[in-house]
């Protein structure tokens, strides 16, 4: 990417895909495998966006090519003499798999609604069920006339499902009709509020946070209004007369309703991540002329966030620290106009200072605990070949693995700022802010 070359992009794209494919058929695994891992690990990248675009091609052609071969390994004598399977194994597997899908999401709180749609559009048998059922013949766990049967009720299912796509509003209609007329009524809601604003903001969640947003709106005289998705706090609300309806923010038509494309700015006061990315997806798609604020617990996701589209990220753990070493600045005699110019320094410079801590022993650890900042200490012992050199001469393995140097502290004691020129000394101790693989990295680069 860095080339600018649309060939070696390419190329190292099959050269990953077609390298692990290779690999998992030496493992003894099959060639699809193999993609498909690359696949996995392609998509978690910044890259992924670029990759589809550049496959597409490869995409449509190779999919075509796999659906041709699947129904040229049908024998459809089979079919037509095991019909009654057939037919059973169509039938009894989608409904199971609908059930489950439908079930899954409900629990995991989509409406009625929504988690049967998200049943009818999953409920056919997938792509990679072919590979799976080619290996299970060619390892012989299936006679053949099973094996045909199997493969032409998945055939048959993948034919059913854009039909159950199409007539999926009418099947949802029927078992889920007052969840239709609940979401027309959401929509008619909140375009009746949002009708006739304009540069206003989109509050998306009311819970304390959203509320004492508003507040400071409507003591600027700003038009806003708020979406959430608890019926008990946007009715009591309503009744107070406050501007918020019930509405879920992650659909771009609920955000299409409020007057997105009219919107002076959107600001996301929840505290879940995923769904911050798949909001700040939606606005970028919708409107990206529109800024967004995001609030966040930390800056575990600053990023991340900020690169999905997020115009400002609030992490409440860095500003709370910042507001009381404001309010300790103050109180120890600093002037209140160098207190402000330090803390907007530290905003400017995305909480730089603030980014990391060390933890403690006690602390609990989280499942994405590596991806956190934190702050390793590093003692520079006789005999590294780093001594006697500047710090400008270690920035570069340190910009390599994105690991801050926050400060250096001499054997006698004192604490340095790291300048540029700064000679690094048997028995220093260097500070370091970064995630927890890359601070192994750099430690261990430094350590030779």
């Amino acid at each position: 990417a860095r080339r600018k070359s649309s060939e070696l992009f390419m190329l190292n794209i099959l050269l990953i895909t077609l390298g692990l494919a290779w690999l998992t058929e030496q493992a003894g695994l099959s060639l699809a495998l193999g993609a498909f891992i690359a696949g996995m690990l392609i998509s978690e990248t910044p890259y992924k966006y670029q990759v589809e675009s550049d496959i597409k091609p490869f995409h449509d052609l190779l999919l075509g090519l796999f659906f041709i071969t699947i129904g040229m390994m049908l024998d459809w004598h089979e079919i037509v003499r095991h019909w009654e399977w057939v037919l059973v194994l169509i039938t009894v597997p989608v409904l199971f798999k609908l059930l489950v899908v439908w079930g899954l999401a409900y629990v995991l709180g989509a409406s009625n609604g929504v988690a049967l749609r998200t049943g009818l559009y999953l409920a056919q048998a997938g792509e990679f069920g072919f590979v799976l059922l080619n290996l299970s013949l060619h390892n012989k766990l299936l006679p053949a006339p099973l094996f045909n049967a199997i493969l032409a009720s998945m055939v048959l299912s993948m034919i059913a499902t854009p039909f159950i796509i199409m007539y999926s509003k009418d099947i949802v209609l029927r078992l889920a009709a007052s969840e239709w007329m609940s979401e027309s009524l959401q929509m008619t809601s909140i375009a009746r509020q949002s009708m006739g604003q304009k540069g206003h903001v989109i509050i998306c969640g009311y819970g304390r946070t959203g509320q004492s947003l508003a507040r400071m709106l409507d003591k600027e005289a700003i038009p806003h209004i708020a979406l959430d998705l608890d019926p008990d706090r946007v009715r009591k609300a309503s009744a107070a007369g406050e501007a918020v309806v019930y509405g879920d923010a992650s659909r771009a038509q609920a955000l299409t309703a409020a007057g997105l494309s009219r919107a002076s700015a959107v600001v996301l006061t929840f505290l879940d991540v995923p769904l911050a990315l798949h909001v700040l997806d939606q606005l970028r798609k919708l409107a990206p002329q529109v800024p967004v604020v995001v609030r966040t617990q930390d800056d575990r996701n600053l990023d991340a966030l900020r690169a999905a589209g997020a115009t400002e990220v609030v992490p409440e753990a860095i500003e709370g620290s910042l507001m009381l070493a404001g309010h300790a600045l103050a109180l120890v005699g600093i002037p209140m106009r160098r207190v402000l110019r330090t803390v907007q320094q530290q905003r400017e410079q995305r909480y730089r200072l603030l980014r990391g801590y060390f933890r403690g022993a006690n602390e609990e650890l989280q499942e994405d605990d590596s991806e956190y900042e934190k702050l390793e200490t590093l003692v520079l012992p006789e005999g590294l070949q780093c001594l006697g050199q500047t710090v400008d001469d270690l920035r570069p393995l340190l910009d390599r693995f994105n690991v801050h140097l926050v400060s250096v502290r001499r054997s006698t004691g004192t604490s340095l700022s790291p300048r540029g020129d700064l000679i690094l000394e048997p028995g220093d101790t260097l500070v370091l802010s970064g995630k927890q693989v890359d601070l192994a990295e750099v430690e261990d680069a430094l350590s030779h």
